[in-house]
């Protein structure tokens, strides 16, 4: 029988869902203080609905586009859990990359038209100017060395 999609799920099962071990799991709550499972007794783990939203998110980001740790961290800081959940719902939405991954900004994704409450206008000229941005940034960087 399977459950509904609001049901809770256990580690074992949201490692399976994730297609991810489960020791993975463990080791992203020590590196994403965003991610907090109900703990019941004996520490046994229960990950909420939104909870395997964002672990999607981040496994996406990871997995298959090449973020780091770091990386995920800073999309995290800057555009908040609910930009990593809309990643993992579609993995539709492209972030904005420069060559590094783990440069400032750089791995911070725009929400697309509706989603972000932006139009599809400032959407783009919003990704132009962290473009132009990152830009200054990297000369900037190369001057002080």
């Amino acid at each position: 029988m399977d459950k509904s999609p609001d049901a809770f799920r256990t580690i074992s099962e949201a490692a399976a869902e994730l297609d991810l071990p489960q020791h993975v799991l463990r080791f992203w709550e020590t590196r994403f203080s965003q991610i907090k499972p109900l703990k019941r007794g004996g520490g046994r783990r229960y990950y909420r609905p939104d909870d395997l939203l964002l672990l999607k998110g981040i496994r996406h980001l990871l997995y298959d586009k090449g973020f780091t740790i770091k990386g995920v961290q800073k999309v995290l800081k800057a555009q908040g859990i609910r930009q990593v959940i809309a990643i993992g719902q579609t993995g539709a939405i492209e972030p904005v990359t420069v060559a590094d991954h783990d440069s400032a900004l750089a791995s911070v994704p725009f929400g697309a038209g509706e989603a972000s409450g932006l139009s599809k206008k400032d959407t783009n000229k919003l990704s132009s100017l962290l473009k132009d941005l990152l830009e200054m940034k990297r000369k900037l960087d190369q001057a002080r060395q």
